[in-house]
């Protein structure tokens, strides 16, 4: 059904309050006018700016029904009652049914007569056929008024609907600037549509002006202006993080299976009609093995946005908040779907002690009732260092598609390593023997090798010398790794993972 439909049903209904969360205001005002004159029904509106003004129908409030709830209340039918207890007090003295506007009263639920007037207004529907209809950005009705409340909740625009939008305004830049046609690339078009997913309709026009207006094109990097400032739109409220650097699996050295998964499943995670969509993955394994890198790299070849759940932001010392706050991160999830969702070091979010009065539980118990309900696409990569801190329901087999562990580099591995990060410094991997090089670095990770190509580098850079491979090879020597200074940690946990796990590579 339509907007229109929605709200001509719950106008029919028995509620006297409705209540729309929107920042489209003017659209709705045009919905509500089309409906009440349709359905021949009085509507009047209310601000803080220009009081009650009778939009269509006979006038709910003369001036002398506004003097008899104050008697300063001008004769003057565009701007009266701008107080809104006056404005209640006016609507409850009124004999006029139809429908009436309150635009951001928000903030005046805080009063306690507001929210008897309103709860007054509501109790004698049936005898006054009076409706409120409240619009705002954010609404949370007092636990007075909720039982006489229905909600509506405005559709966002569908893919269709937005890919004419684009083609509109393509159009309208056209004709203004006198041009044939705006560029554009399709794979960007089609991104662009994808990354305008979970926005109004006012927003989205406004962002895809932007991408065409300065260069008349629609082009790769449209999209990413795009995908940042429709998250600023819908998800910059601190809990989530949208990560810009985002990775590929060509910057990524080993982890083949992995690979290989991810690429099975990019078609059947993009296409709208899957019924088995793919839902997530575990990514276990040594510090600085790849995990963070393999996220990253789900979103940049998957073309979507990725999300990071901070789960330090999360936490909150007062009883109830930190769940309230996952519902919320999983809320803009589903918003600005389709994502990766990233939590980091997720052990740390929901171990499930007893020194927290229970809260991790409860995170845990919403975290999995969402991942079994949520039918968005938003895929969850979850990395882990530390699996004795996991708890066992999340990581049985149908929480997430699969679990995988990312060992230390294998030889082939660390030879693509390091061919990566000396091609990132610019400097030629066929100058050094990489055979030689996955030698030495023994058991190390992929980020001990970036760090010691670093090394090198700032080495060279002090004797105004050349990075070479004697230079590398003396900062591999320098260096303990990991799995030697924490031998039995990183042993008990390839233990752990032998026959629980896919191996990544």
């Amino acid at each position: 059904m339509t907007d229109r439909d929605d709200l001509r049903l719950l106008i029919a209904g028995g509620f006297p309050l409705i209540t729309i969360e929107s920042c489209e205001e003017p659209r709705i005002i045009g919905l509500l006018r089309t409906l009440a004159d349709g359905l021949d029904v009085s509507l009047a509106r209310w601000s803080v700016t220009d009081g009650l003004v009778t939009l269509l129908g006979a006038d709910f409030f003369s001036a002398e029904q506004l003097r008899l709830v104050d008697d300063s209340a001008p004769a003057a039918n565009s701007k009266r009652a701008s107080d809104p207890e006056t404005a209640l007090r006016a609507i409850r003295g009124s004999r006029q049914p139809g429908l009436i506007l309150l635009l951001d009263f928000h903030p005046f639920f805080d009063n306690p007569v507001h929210v008897r007037l309103i709860k007054e207004i509501a109790q004698d529907y049936e005898v006054r056929h009076q409706k409120l209809i409240f619009v705002s950005h954010a609404l949370r009705l007092p636990e007075e008024l909720k039982s006489f409340a229905v909600a509506c909740d405005l559709a966002l625009p569908t893919a269709i609907e937005l890919s004419r939008m684009v083609a509109e305004e393509a159009e309208l830049w056209a004709a203004r600037g006198g041009k044939t046609k705006v560029r554009a690339e399709a794979a960007a078009v089609s991104a662009l549509v994808n990354n305008l997913g979970g926005l109004s309709r006012t927003d989205a026009r406004r962002l895809i002006r932007n991408a065409i207006r300065d260069d008349g094109a629609i082009t790769r990097s449209d999209v990413s202006a795009v995908s940042a400032a429709r998250y600023a739109l819908l998800g910059g409220d601190g809990l989530l993080s949208f990560e810009f650097d985002t990775a590929n699996l060509d910057d990524i050295g080993g982890l083949h299976r992995l690979k290989h998964w991810l690429g099975e499943r990019h078609v059947a995670f993009k296409d709208s009609t899957a019924i088995d969509r793919p839902r997530g993955l575990m990514l276990l394994g040594v510090q600085g093995g790849g995990k963070s890198l393999a996220a990253k790299a789900v979103a940049g070849v998957w073309n979507i946005p990725l999300l990071r759940l901070d789960f330090g932001v999360l936490y909150n010392k007062y009883f109830g908040e930190t769940e309230s706050n996952m519902r919320k991160v999983l809320a803009s999830a589903e918003v600005l779907a389709p994502c990766v969702l990233w939590c980091d070091e997720i052990e740390k979010g929901i171990a499930t002690g007893d020194n927290d009065n229970g809260t991790s539980k409860r995170v845990l118990a919403t975290l999995l009732t969402w991942m079994a309900e949520n039918h968005r696409p938003v895929f969850v990569v979850a990395t882990a260092n530390n699996i004795a801190d996991l708890p066992p329901e999340l990581l049985r087999k149908g929480r997430m598609d699969e679990i995988f562990f990312v060992d230390l580099p294998n030889a082939e591995a660390r030879k693509e390593i390091f061919a990566i990060h000396l091609k990132r410094r610019a400097l030629a991997p066929a100058h050094f023997n990489l055979d030689t090089l996955a030698t030495r670095s023994e058991g190390f990770s992929g980020a001990e090798i970036e760090q010691a190509v670093v090394s090198a580098r700032y080495a060279a850079q002090a004797r105004e010398v050349t990075v070479d491979e004697s230079l590398l090879l003396a900062q591999l020597a320098a260096t303990q790794p990991l799995s030697s200074v924490m031998a039995e940690q990183v042993a008990a946990l390839r233990s752990w993972a032998s026959g629980r796990t896919v191996a990544a590579d």
